[in-house]
């Protein structure tokens, strides 16, 4: 009785080099987030076990970014001034 061969499976990379992911990265127009942005190229000239450590980076950035917006601009409003009692 013939065995029946097992289903092919994808071939294991031979290294863990570089490679470029080529993903077009166009601008937001927010400088924060552009700058994450950006810095997802650097993962292209990594091997890819390094490709975490510069999306966690990215991630953390854009989270703080984001963050960012809900926090008011300038100094605290004062409240009103309490009335005075005589």
């Amino acid at each position: 009785m013939e065995e029946e061969p097992l289903a092919e499976q994808a071939p294991e990379p031979e290294d863990d080099g570089p490679r470029p992911l080529g993903v077009e990265v166009r601008p937001t127009g927010h400088g924060g987030v552009d700058a994450q942005l950006a810095r997802l190229a650097d993962a292209d000239h990594l091997g890819v076990p390094g490709h975490l450590e510069v999306y966690e980076d990215v991630h953390r950035g854009l989270r703080e970014t984001l963050a960012a917006l809900d926090q008011p601009a300038g100094p605290p409003v004062p409240g009103p001034s309490p009335i005075p009692r005589s």
